[in-house]
């Protein structure tokens, strides 16, 4: 008797993501076919439960008309947050096409960071009608907010926060907590601030600090100063706060010193990954705000400039070449061997490059060890230099049968990578010293250099040692 086949498994069955974390095809496909036939039964069989991070990814995955349509099916199984996980561009499409009425329900239900970050995405006229339809509390907090500097800690804090006096004890504190009305504390948190009666931030307690302290205990007793930020300060800064002294949270305070929000971790690895994303497409020419869901034409637009410059610098490093049109003439093993000294200056000065404009962006590289840093790359150009000046010197003069070639192709190759490595740290140290972005432009002054360089000291060399002039 032969045992009947196994059912082949639902979409549903074998969950949203498949083994290496990427969301599943087939899983994407179930969602838009309910959608496209308005199961919402369906729909919410499939997405209902989703956590926040996988129903923003089946966002992304979804075709750009069918995202508002999942929010509106769901209604008010749809959790918002989950808007916080997708692009900028692709969550204000949705918003753009989402009903007011519909945004209003979403902003109630969020935290106050995650309600601003949706604001952030509408025009003036929908944030005040939004900001209208809102409890008066969160109206003025939200408004508040949306006052500050962007990028700043203001905008990242949440204001919903836990606060006590410091004569009260730990039994109050808590009593409070658990008797506290669900709106008025956040979803989560890790302690309480100690305010005076101007609610200046005195220290704070530690949530497993006040469950291990008896009742009785004071709170400050049991408090301890902290690490608050401004409201006006970069959230950059406010960052590497959270790493160099290993938080899991930070008050935000106001000029008086009066508690005004808290920012915790989780806001804070946004901000790293952003930061992170930022130098890595500045380094390559493309701006921060560019996403894989952008238009090509909006693409196109944004690259062209720096295409630009680097076609301008192009022509600059070619103008050395045209210094030595009779050397080239006269000898063709130069044009043929030339574009390898200064592809590998340039490769050389990139890695250096790189290290020094994060070393930067971290404030690892500053002025107090720029001089150590320099000379330590320096070193590292110079030997790397001697290393491939060899090899290439020996697979010249062997190409071109011609040992003195070999030498030529060796010495600029050690004064292109030395040149290279010495670019890669000090143009970047330069442009940051004088108030701008390594990151965007030190790429196309590092190359040109170690282009002109490669050329000039190459064909130079080749030009004295082969008396070509």
């Amino acid at each position: 008797m032969t045992d009947a086949a196994a059912p082949e498994p639902k979409p549903e069955d074998s969950g949203p993501r498949d083994a290496e974390g990427e969301i599943r095809a087939v899983f994407v496909e179930a969602v838009a076919s309910a959608l496209g036939a308005g199961d919402r039964a369906k729909l919410l069989e499939l997405a209902g439960d989703l956590h926040e991070s996988d129903l923003g990814a089946l966002i992304e995955a979804l075709p750009h008309d069918a995202r508002p349509r999942l929010v509106e099916l769901m209604g008010r199984e749809f959790d918002f947050s989950a808007l916080m996980e997708v692009d900028d561009s692709v969550r204000g499409d949705i918003l753009e096409e989402l009903p007011t009425e519909t945004v209003i329900e979403g902003v109630r239900e969020l935290e106050n960071d995650d309600a601003l970050t949706i604001l952030e995405d509408l025009g003036s006229a929908e944030q005040k009608e939004i900001l209208e339809a809102l409890p008066a509390l969160d109206r003025v907090q939200l408004q508040r907010s949306l006052d500050y500097p962007d990028n700043s800690a203001g905008r990242l804090m949440q204001t919903t926060l836990v606060t006590a006096p410091p004569h009260w004890s730990a039994g109050q504190t808590l009593d409070h907590i658990h008797d506290a009305a669900e709106e008025t504390i956040p979803d989560s948190f890790f302690e309480v601030f100690v305010v005076d009666p101007a609610h200046k931030l005195i220290g704070n307690v530690f949530l497993d600090t006040l469950v291990r302290a008896r009742r009785s205990s004071r709170l400050d007793a049991l408090m301890q100063p902290r690490h608050s930020v401004t409201v006006s300060e970069d959230q950059e800064e406010v960052a590497r706060m959270f790493e160099r002294y290993n938080l899991v949270s930070a008050p935000v305070v106001d000029d008086a010193g009066r508690l005004v929000g808290a920012i915790t971790i989780d806001d804070i690895v946004d901000v790293i990954e952003e930061e992170a994303e930022e130098d890595i497409k500045a380094l390559g020419g493309v701006r921060a705000s560019e996403q894989l869901s952008d238009s090509v034409l909006g693409i196109t637009r944004s690259r062209f400039l720096w295409l630009l410059v680097n076609l301008v610098t192009a022509f600059i490093a070619s103008s050395v070449l045209g210094l030595f049109e009779g050397q080239l003439e006269k000898m063709v093993a130069l044009a043929v061997l030339a574009p390898i000294v200064a592809s590998q200056g340039g490769n050389a000065a990139t890695q250096t490059m790189t290290v020094a404009v994060r070393a930067l962006s971290t404030r690892e590289l500053s002025a107090a060890n720029a001089m150590r840093v320099t000379m330590r790359e320096a070193n590292v150009g110079f030997l790397n230099g001697i290393a491939f000046g060899i090899l290439t010197g020996i697979a010249a003069g062997g190409w071109f049968h011609s040992p003195g070639i070999g030498l030529v192709i060796a010495l600029a190759m050690v004064i292109n990578l030395l040149a290279g490595a010495l670019g890669g740290i000090l143009i970047p140290l330069t442009l940051d010293r004088l108030g701008y972005d390594p990151a965007v432009a030190s790429g196309a002054f590092v190359t040109t250099v170690t282009d002109v360089v490669g050329n000039f000291s190459f064909l130079g060399i080749a030009t004295l040692w082969f008396h070509l002039a």
